[in-house]
């Protein structure tokens, strides 16, 4: 299988402003870096093998029990953990998506049916997809606000979606990583929603607080079997100390999450109304990233040289080349962007 290729690679792309990672542009609080260079300091012992503490911190964030809850090295270990104790035989995706969801599946011998999101309907998801929710259908994936696309998926349609979930059997998952950033997450989240089991929602401390080298991620569910079977595959220990600590702490920087989302709301206005000026087509979202579709060829290319990095979207399942994502970022890195695409496209 041909390994997918992320964003957020500066390892590769040395000395570039990276708008390829959809990260926080306020950077990680400096409570939670504090934290992780205690969690540091203290690492000459283990780290908790449950993370009970923290499962406990987030539970009652979640207004949930701390059994409800596990934790992983990044949400993208749960995604394969997932995989891996449920076995499904067949799965429903949207394209494009997140591609690790089809990655976990395959290496399990799982089938992946896909629903196409269409360009001229702005890649939306549409009634119909409940449609393609048929018997045989074990587990059921979406990403909300959706990756690439930044789309948020309404909540009336993802109660139909779970209710049909329900009555065929089948687990719903949905990937909450970017919701907090949107700013709509109380209108979105379907955290009220885990009581009546077949849901999981997948979550990151990575994308809200600038963790993404910290690897943290959690779940909830009510199925108690599934984590159960989760946590007998897991290796020990995945969770570290620093990364820990630092989770802890960022539970409660409440008011760093709100200017952080007051902030990208502002720039992700003052950069989409600029992008619009050039010659592609921006489609609406909601996400601390935008997509875009630009047939001008080696954009990619003539950005890097320039000192600038940007997520090209066509490897992903039913994108082809021209489909761009870019992350809001800081307003005198957005300024710089603007700047590198009007010599670009002189």
């Amino acid at each position: 299988m041909k390994k997918h290729v992320h964003g957020g690679n500066v390892y590769q792309h040395k000395n570039v402003t990276d708008f390829s990672a959809n990260l926080n542009p306020l950077g990680m609080p400096e409570s939670v870096r504090d934290a992780a260079i205690g969690g540091v300091c203290r690492s000459e012992r283990y780290p908790d093998p449950d993370s009970l503490e923290l499962r406990e911190a987030i539970a009652a964030a979640a207004g949930t029990e701390a059994s409800k809850v596990i934790c992983g090295n990044g949400a993208a270990e749960l995604i394969f953990l997932l995989a891996a104790a449920k076995k499904p035989k067949k799965a429903l995706l949207p394209a494009p998506t997140f591609a690790e969801y089809e990655t976990a599946l395959s290496a399990c011998g799982c089938e992946c049916v896909f629903y196409r999101l269409k360009e001229e309907t702005g890649f939306c998801l549409k009634e119909d997809f409940i449609e393609a929710i048929t018997e045989g259908t074990e587990l059921v994936y979406l990403c909300n606000p959706n990756n690439p696309t930044g789309v948020l998926t309404e909540k009336t349609t993802l109660l139909r979606i779970l209710d049909r979930c329900r009555s065929v059997g089948a687990l719903l998952v949905i990937d909450e990583c970017f919701l907090e950033l949107t700013g709509k997450k109380e209108l979105y989240t379907m955290e009220d929603q885990l009581s009546g089991g077949s849901l999981f929602l997948l979550k990151a401390f990575t994308k809200t607080y600038a963790m993404a080298g910290l690897r943290l991620g959690y779940g909830l569910t009510e199925e108690q079997e599934l984590l159960d079977q989760m946590n007998g595959l897991r290796q020990p220990w995945s969770v570290s100390l620093p990364a820990a600590c630092a989770g802890l702490a960022a539970l409660k920087e409440t008011a760093y999450v709100k200017r952080s989302v007051d902030y990208i709301s502002r720039e992700r206005k003052w950069l989409s109304e600029r992008l619009r000026s050039f010659p592609m087509k921006l489609y609406e979202g909601s996400a601390n990233y935008l997509f875009f579709y630009c047939d001008r060829k080696g954009l990619w290319e003539a950005l890097l040289s320039r000192g600038i990095l940007i997520r090209d979207c066509s490897n992903y399942r039913g994108l082809s080349k021209g489909y761009y994502r870019i992350a809001v970022r800081t307003h005198e890195e957005n300024e710089a962007l603007i700047r590198v695409l009007k010599l670009c496209f002189s």
